[in-house]
């Protein structure tokens, strides 16, 4: 007797092809599992092939984005009007601007891109679009930033795929932490010279 997961995979495997696509840029437009979760389950539950998964992924992680940028304001507006909001936004932004202002200073759209191509969970496109949004950057440039950080997020992600062994993939997701850890001692040698000269 098949199990209630095994009729499942079974089940969305057997989909017609417009059914895998679209729902491989579903997966990757939900905030927190974006294009980290939709091109495995592309590739692994669906069945399609690495090219169509990558491009799927990256146009359904992307398509949220402007809509975020653009609407956000209108969003934070509206819920201001009730004081638990507004002092939860008011702390928020503030602790988020004091943080972001500085590492964006020093890296620049690199920053950016980099903070939203490592696939960890408080990391992605969306919450690059909220930070862009909080440090006010230009519209057009974060959202190139945005962009490139999901092409380089989907070649991570890939990469981690096509191991095919847990102990590639946690090297490699140990040797991006690593790097991450340099990245953000560096910035700190580096806002501390500024900051002190």
């Amino acid at each position: 007797m098949s199990s209630l997961a095994e009729i499942l995979m079974e089940a969305l495997g057997s989909m017609p092809w417009w059914g895998k696509w679209l729902s491989t840029i579903i997966i990757a437009m939900l905030p927190i599992i974006e294009l980290r979760g939709a091109l495995p389950a592309a590739t692994n539950v669906f069945g399609l092939e690495w090219g169509p998964a990558i491009l799927l992924s990256i146009i359904g992680n992307m398509l949220p984005i402007p809509f975020i940028m653009i609407f956000f304001g209108k969003v934070e507006r509206f819920l201001r009007r009730w004081r638990v909001f507004n002092l939860f936004f008011d702390r928020l932004f503030a602790s988020t601007r004091r943080k972001g202002k500085r590492k964006m200073q020093v890296w620049g759209d690199v920053g950016l891109i980099l903070f939203v191509a490592i696939p960890l969970p408080v990391t992605g496109a969306w919450t690059g679009a909220l930070a862009a949004y909080l440090l006010k950057l230009e519209r057009k440039k974060a959202l190139l930033s945005i962009f490139v950080g999901v092409v380089v997020a989907g070649f991570i992600v890939t990469l981690i795929d096509w191991t095919d062994s847990v102990i590639w993939a946690v090297a490699i997701l140990m040797s991006l932490a690593l790097l991450l850890l340099l990245v953000w001692k560096v910035e700190e040698i580096l806002i501390g010279r500024n900051s002190s000269g």
